[in-house]
Parts: structure tokens; sequence; C-alpha cells
């Protein structure tokens, strides 16, 4: 390896991998919410998906790191986990609106917050988890938009 990069722990393929599933995980969120035209769509979920992955794997790479194996280095990745969360989570807080006497954006923060998680997932290897989540997700923002439109007698959702 050139002086230039440092060597990975995880194969290239793995890596590649776990980033192209946070992307089509990001996605398939992000879709559903350009469909409705809300300010976060496709390209912003993708990007919050794909960056909480990376975080996730360099959380990965420093624990098997050379530099961070030393005794007096205190290495504690979780940190990395909850700054993902915290950022994103102030992102998600920023499309949360009141005018008018009604709250907008609540959704649409908390599938940033969401597509963050599934980002993690991602980038730690939990492939079935984030499967699994994001098609759930899909469920409670296709199904459960119709039923909660019934409920309200508001035939939009």
């Amino acid at each position: 390896m050139s002086h230039f990069s440092a060597g990975t722990h995880l194969a290239l393929t793995s890596i590649v991998l776990r980033l192209l599933l946070a992307m089509a995980c990001g996605s398939a969120i992000g879709f559903e919410r350009e469909w409705r035209s809300h300010a976060a769509g496709l390209r912003t979920h993708i990007l919050v998906c794909l960056s909480a992955a990376i975080v996730a794997i360099l959380t990965i790479e420093i624990a098997h790191h050379e530099a961070f194996t030393r005794s007096e280095v205190r290495l504690d990745p979780i940190r990395l986990i909850e700054a993902v969360t915290a950022g994103v989570a102030f992102l998600a807080a920023g499309m949360i609106v009141f005018t008018k006497g009604q709250v907008r954006g609540l959704t649409t923060g908390a599938g940033l917050w969401f597509a963050g998680s599934i980002g993690l997932a991602c980038g730690l290897g939990f492939w079935t988890i984030a499967l699994i989540a994001t098609g759930f997700a899909l469920t409670v923002l296709w199904i459960l938009r119709g039923l909660e439109g019934k409920l309200s007698g508001n035939d939009e959702g």
C-alpha cells in the first residue's frame, strides 16, 4: 500500500457493497419523499444514508488501524455513531417548521434521522437489518399514509 492511502481492514468489495446498499436504501426512502414533493428528497436522503455508512465503515477501520492500537490511545467507536445521530438530528430538526398553527416536516425530519440509522447499519455490515428496516419504513410511508388520511377524514393523507 502506498503512503498516500491507508490499507483497510475490510475488503474493498465489502466497502463498496456496503456503500451501494446505503445508497439504495437511502434512495428508497428519499424517492417517497421526493414523490410527495418534500424539501428533503432523493439526493438528501441518499447523502445522509451514505455519509452515515462512511462513518460506520471508518469506525471499523479506525478500530483496526495500527495508529490506534497503542495502549495510550483510548478508542470508543460509539462516539462516532453518537456524532452521526446528533448531526443528522440537527439536520432533521431544521426540516421541522411551525406555520399557521400547523407543524410541517416531522415525517421528513424523521426520514432523515432514519436514513442516518440505515446508513450506520449498512456501513457496519448489518445488511439484513438495513434492508428489513428500509422495508418497514416504506410500509410506514406508503401504506400508513392512506390509513392516516382516512382516520383524519382527509383523502390526501
